[in-house]
């Protein structure tokens, strides 16, 4: 390989990085366009096929999460509505580099769980505090007992006796079903986690089928749409089990009484798919926008493994698809590039002009495929922003903006949250409403913002 190469932004270089840089942006931006996928979901299907094999999906569940908890009142109705074989797995919680709070993200579950299970037509107890350790490892054993296929019809009465704290219930299944010992729970247990491994994620509350990962329920609408293009759906013409939800504010209008604080990073490829759009639902709803960007959790030092970054890139560009959102087209901002942006936001504060300083870099970062690294780059970021380049390029490097942003860090972590991008909906007082993480969370702020106005 040349140890030269001419980037986008016209700049002959031999800086290793910078090369480095441009591969992952050609990589990651070839990996998943919808034709990509098409040719792998085809290709998973040749192989099925050969080998004679059934339409499996395998189903992986962490007895302690709260999404889990709502992936299990799915199963049955996927078995009986699809022509698949559904297996179900046992596993544990994300651990070492997958994880950048643990103990932020299964207390997340449950408050966030209660908050979209209405939507699906689900239910989740509001659930403060963690289920019962010894409850836990009841619920473990009887699961543990059972074979993958078995779990499917009894996992979710296991999972909601465990989260109703309903002991005696738990004591009648483990009679009926039997209780596996620690050693056959430990083994259970590391063979849905290897099985998970093998297959390439990390997470529990997870569907997969046949190359491709679904999270939870609010991807199952995904992995719905997928066995309904291969003839498999048993009940055409039905709404889905899980349909995707829309954010949707009503009729009625605020007069800026509420706020809604968005916290965005600049190398967030969710924060690109949702951020226009939160932006528009506060200026149609009248709600009042509070920008609070903070830095990209690499830059802070939080390590990210292959498996969470593949993940997070598919599914994305899956979900702005979905939306109807330009993205794809990709040239990593991580690092200087966030920085040079960065630099320039006080001054966009003051020119009025943050809002579209970062929604011009996002898009350009995420949808145009520009390299932000460059001034001809950054160049044309500040000029699609309306801001004046040569203003600009005075304040290009500015310190000052680092407080700004660790501000917003401690107010988002301060809220239980800690990646992007985030939301968190404040009434006429200033109080908290509502606090939730990710883009796929902008349909309950809606949902919340037409229950205080009405």
């Amino acid at each position: 390989m040349a140890d030269k190469f001419e980037d986008q932004g016209g700049l002959a270089t031999s800086d290793p990085s910078r090369l480095l840089r441009w591969l992952t942006s050609r990589v990651m931006t070839r990996l998943f366009t919808s034709q990509r996928v098409d040719k792998r979901r085809a290709a998973a299907e040749r192989v099925r096929k050969r080998a004679k094999l059934p339409h499996r999906v395998e189903y992986f569940h962490q007895v302690d999460d709260g999404y889990s908890h709502l992936a299990a009142q799915m199963l049955s109705g996927l078995r009986e509505r699809y022509d698949i074989q559904l297996d179900c797995h046992l596993v544990n919680g994300p651990r070492g580099k997958n994880v950048a709070e643990p103990e932020m993200l299964t207390r997340l579950s449950r408050y966030d769980s209660h908050q979209i299970a209405p939507g699906y037509g689900l239910d989740f107890p509001e659930h403060l505090a963690p289920p019962a350790v010894d409850q836990v490892c009841k619920a473990k054993g009887v699961l543990a007992a059972l074979n993958p296929s078995d779990r499917v019809a009894r996992v979710l009465d296991v999972s909601r006796a465990l989260w109703a704290g309903d002991v005696d219930t738990l004591e009648s299944l483990a009679a009926e079903h039997g209780t596996a010992t620690d050693a056959e729970v430990d083994a259970a247990l590391a063979d849905g986690d290897a099985r998970r491994a093998t297959l390439r994620h990390y997470s529990g509350a997870m569907f997969y089928y046949g190359g491709e990962w679904y999270w939870g329920v609010d991807r199952l609408y995904h992995l719905e749409q997928r066995l309904i293009s291969l003839g498999l759906d048993q009940q055409p013409g039905q709404p889905l089990l899980a349909p995707r939800q829309e954010p949707d504010w009503g009729a009625v209008r605020d007069n800026g009484s509420l706020t809604l604080e968005l916290y965005a990073s600049l190398r967030s490829p969710y924060t690109a798919v949702i951020f226009d759009r939160a932006v528009q639902l506060a200026r149609d709803s009248g709600v009042n926008l509070q920008l609070r960007p903070v830095l990209p959790m690499v830059m802070r030092g939080v390590p990210a493994t292959r498996e969470k970054g593949m993940y997070i890139f598919m599914d994305a560009a899956r979900e702005a698809r979905a939306a109807g959102v330009t993205y794809g087209n990709f040239y990593d901002p991580i690092g200087e590039p966030a920085r040079r942006c960065y630099s320039l936001y006080p001054w966009a504060v003051a020119e009025g002009k943050s809002v579209e300083l970062l929604s011009s870099f996002l898009r350009h970062a995420f949808a145009l495929g520009e390299n932000t690294l460059t001034d001809s780059g950054m160049k044309k970021v500040v000029e699609a922003a309306g801001l004046d380049w040569s203003v600009a390029k005075t304040h290009l490097g500015s310190a000052g903006w680092e407080p700004i942003l660790e501000e917003n860090r401690l107010a988002m972590y301060e809220a239980g949250l800690w990646g992007v991008p985030s939301f968190r909906l404040l009434d006429s007082d200033g109080s908290p409403v509502v606090s939730l993480w990710g883009q796929d969370r902008l349909w309950v702020i809606a949902r919340e913002i037409r229950r205080l106005l009405s």
